[in-house]
């Protein structure tokens, strides 16, 4: 894991998030910080895409500017960044040249993105790389403490592992998605609420990402069909085109449709269309123990990054303390 920087300490400085010229300066540093950082150091892109255009609606939610802060030198270049992902919780992306300024953005993430929970005492969480041993020493300086809830990534080379063909179970077929039908956007929302026992997704959401966001591909974006002509299961395979890497994104069976392999054979297709327009690595994530990761074992998907989750009670003085401090 990289540890806090030993070159010369520029001038950084803080400034606020001004929109989606904003969201491309912090896009592009997650790309280029790619090739010269371990998995999960910093966000892939798909999952950068996804919080700005896996939305209802195309326009920028402006309430979240003052939820996102940037740090850029003297010579304007972006080598920071911190943004929640829901309530509570901020990730950090940052050139790792430039660590020596991640104590300075903790203190404005729990300034600006604590949250209280069923009227508690505001907390913060963040989620960090289980072997990241600089970024956790200075959460536990600040009171911090490891609680459950990481994350796991895996990752395939096709140098090192042929892929099947994919073999579909009788009666069911597959097809790239089509983000212009307002049917199939609305099959992938229910399939999506289906799969992951929610309710929130709307057609709206698939269409807007399939529009805008540029790890988008139709042609890595399948479903299965049932003999009904329902979805029954779909994986998305957004590219990172820069850094020739596929990210899995998602993979989910609707739960009437499971133990057929059609998960897998979308899995294997997907993995197929990624190896001949050059992709080299494809990387898929899950929470940790769940029954998915024994599908990306058998498909020869290693464990590359695993994090856990770090939480602070963050104190905020009553108005009497304001008071008598004053």
């Amino acid at each position: 894991m990289i540890e806090k920087s030993k070159v010369n300490k520029a001038r950084v400085k803080d400034k606020p998030y001004l929109g989606d010229n904003d969201f491309w300066r912090i896009r592009n540093m997650i790309s280029e910080t790619k090739p010269i950082t371990p998995v999960g150091f910093n966000w892939e892109v798909r999952r950068w895409d996804g919080w700005r255009f896996y939305n209802s609606s195309p326009d920028w939610d402006s309430r979240r500017n003052k939820t996102v802060r940037l740090w850029e030198t003297d010579k304007g270049k972006l080598v920071g960044a911190v943004h929640p992902e829901g309530s509570g919780n901020a990730h950090i992306q940052i050139h790792p040249d430039y660590r020596y300024i991640e104590d300075k953005i903790i203190i404005w993430a729990e300034q600006n993105l604590a949250m209280s929970v069923k009227n508690s005492r505001p907390q913060l969480r963040f989620f960090i790389h289980e072997n990241d041993s600089y970024h956790r020493n200075l959460l536990k300086r600040r009171g911090y403490i490891k609680t459950g809830g990481g994350e796991v990534t895996r990752r395939l080379c096709f140098k090192n592992n042929p892929v099947p063909q994919p073999e579909m179970a009788n009666g069911y077929s597959m097809r790239s998605t089509r983000p212009d039908d307002i049917d199939d956007c609305q099959q992938i929302a229910d399939l999506l609420n289906a799969a992951f026992n929610r309710n929130f997704h709307v057609a709206e959401e698939f269409h807007f990402f399939a529009k805008y966001a540029p790890c988008y591909q139709n042609d890595l974006n399948l479903v299965a069909v049932a003999p009904d002509g329902t979805f029954a299961a779909y994986v998305g395979a957004p590219y990172d085109e820069i850094n020739k890497c596929g990210i899995f994104e998602p993979v989910c069976t609707h739960p009437a449709h499971q133990r057929k392999g059609l998960a897998r054979s979308l899995m294997l297709e997907a993995l197929h269309r990624l190896k001949n327009i050059g992709a080299s690595e494809v990387l898929v994530g899950t929470g940790e123990g769940m029954a998915a990761n024994r599908l990306y074992e058998s498909i020869g998907f290693a464990q590359v990054y695993k994090s856990s989750q770090w939480k602070r009670i963050i104190y905020v003085p009553s108005a009497d303390e304001i008071f008598h401090l004053a």
